[in-house]
């Protein structure tokens, strides 16, 4: 019997681990979550909610929409595999180190006059912002790192769409937003003389966007200007340059302070 007792306690302690002091911290630490991805369902509540939990693709949250119920289908310290290949900002593979929540949305639907897409109701969009905020609070998530799935991967994705309020969370102060004063200021310049395809990518680029750079309006440049126009011009989504665009572009990637001020007038006696 003292045999027995001694092999199990032994065995118990090897189940555990050796002892691990846990008195100090370091300071130089941060949450594993950088980034906070918005997606659109494409389908109804438990089509969704079958795909995220059984399928192939998972994330961290689900807002439904009737009635507007968030559902934590992954813990936030897990990783969740809603992101795919994607980048921003130069960084890749963003499921390790972003949270993901999926918002109930059938999203697009053609019609002879064209796409027309799915409004979200107020009520979801506030269950949403006020996800977002906590989220922030707790793992502080820079506001230029809250994206849509269509930031972060232009050439597959685009939702959330451009019926997602973007502008709501920048009100909400979760988001940079453009100030309008100098978006108009600058699209005055701009219809006076357009920038050409190289400063349009040049200015993606650096807003965040993973897109060509070979001064070329291709296939790949259309489509993430359209993801572009989707969240903060969404009235016009054709993924064409033009001095609303720059304008935009402009203001979001060069704080105002940067800008070189106008020569004073000469004075006269």
């Amino acid at each position: 019997l003292i045999t027995l007792i001694t092999l199990l306690a032994l065995l118990a302690g090897c189940a555990s681990g050796p002892p691990i002091d846990t008195r100090f911290t370091s300071r130089n630490q941060d949450s594993r979550a950088q980034f906070l991805i918005l997606h659109y369902t494409v389908g109804n509540f438990q089509s969704a909610l079958r795909e995220l939990t059984v399928g192939s693709v998972s994330s961290h949250y689900l807002v439904n929409d009737s009635p507007p119920t968030i559902y934590r289908l992954v813990d936030e310290n897990r990783r969740a595999y809603h992101a795919g290949a994607s980048s921003w900002q130069g960084q890749t593979q963003l499921n390790a180190a972003s949270i993901g929540i999926e918002i109930v949305n059938p999203g697009a639907t053609t019609t002879p006059a064209g796409k027309v897409w799915a409004e979200f109701p107020q009520p979801q969009i506030d269950a949403v912002i006020a996800l977002v905020k906590k989220i922030v609070a707790e793992h502080a998530i820079k506001p230029e790192r809250i994206l849509g799935h269509s930031d972060i991967a232009p050439q597959r994705r685009q939702d959330p769409g451009p019926r997602f309020p973007w502008k709501q969370l920048a009100d909400a102060g979760l988001i940079p937003w453009p100030d309008a004063n100098r978006v108009a200021q600058k699209k005055n310049e701009y219809e006076a003389a357009l920038p050409d395809i190289d400063w349009f990518q040049q200015k993606l680029a650096r807003h965040g966007f993973a897109v060509p750079l070979n001064s070329e309006l291709d296939e790949a440049t259309v489509t993430v200007l359209s993801a572009f126009q989707m969240k903060y011009r969404p009235a016009l989504i054709d993924g064409m340059p033009d001095a609303e665009t720059a304008a935009l572009l402009e203001v979001l990637t060069t704080p105002a302070s940067a800008e070189t001020p106008s020569a004073a007038p000469a004075e006269t006696r």
